[in-house]
């Protein structure tokens, strides 16, 4: 086995073992959805009109929810310095991190869609777009809670600190995830939000690895 598939399968066996955070988060990403209905009353079209805001609203808070998880444990323990002394490169081990982080974090929330789209009274289209736009919007957003969470592993109650730094870098994905929804141009904000996901992607892991060893030194 590889030394890259050995930490995808330490992070994802360290990630399932805590299995009521990602209950949390589904839980977390419905209620927010949930509430909406109570807030602006039952006009089916209204509430149709804005669910692609809503759902992406409601996915970007519920990811937040998971950054600690990320660096935090290894940092408090040691593990983040053992980590640094591997023959596995930092960036490759925070690619490891970022790609079970998205596993836990958006993949339930994925799953948990349908549940907000009957809420919202999404039509089927809509549905299917949104599901779309989420496959290929929420990779970025866990790239930049990445970011967040190595510029933030070393200060105290950083993780209050790193939604307020990725929230700027998270506005792109948030305005074309939510064209590729609703915009009569869905297809360019689609390849938009696509490109922006591969971008941050191919990043994220250098920008933490940078991070971590600037914080850890």
């Amino acid at each position: 086995m590889s030394a890259f598939a050995a930490m995808l399968r330490r992070e994802l066996r360290l990630s399932l073992r805590g299995g009521g955070d990602v209950l949390t988060l589904v839980l977390f990403f419905i209620i927010v959805g949930a509430i909406v209905p109570f807030a602006v009353g039952p006009d089916r079209t209204l509430l149709a009109a804005i669910a692609p805001g809503i759902v992406w609203i409601a996915a970007f808070l519920a990811m937040l929810l998971g950054l600690e998880r990320l660096f935090r444990p290894d940092h408090e323990d040691g593990a983040l310095v053992l980590l640094r002394q591997a023959e596995l490169p930092l960036s490759a081990i925070v690619a490891a991190k970022l790609i079970v982080h998205w596993l836990v974090s958006a993949v339930p929330l994925l799953l948990a869609t349908p549940v907000l789209a009957v809420l919202l009274a999404m039509d089927l289209d809509s549905f299917g777009r949104t599901m779309i736009s989420l496959a290929l919007g929420t990779p970025a957003l866990a790239a930049f809670g990445a970011i967040g969470a190595a510029v933030t592993v070393s200060i105290r109650r950083g993780g209050l600190i790193a939604p307020i730094l990725i929230a700027p870098l998270s506005i792109p994905v948030l305005i074309f995830g939510v064209g590729s929804i609703t915009s009569p141009q869905s297809s360019a904000a689609t390849l938009f939000l696509a490109a922006l996901s591969l971008m941050a992607l191919a990043l994220a892991p250098f920008a933490a690895a940078l991070a971590i060893s600037s914080a850890e030194d």
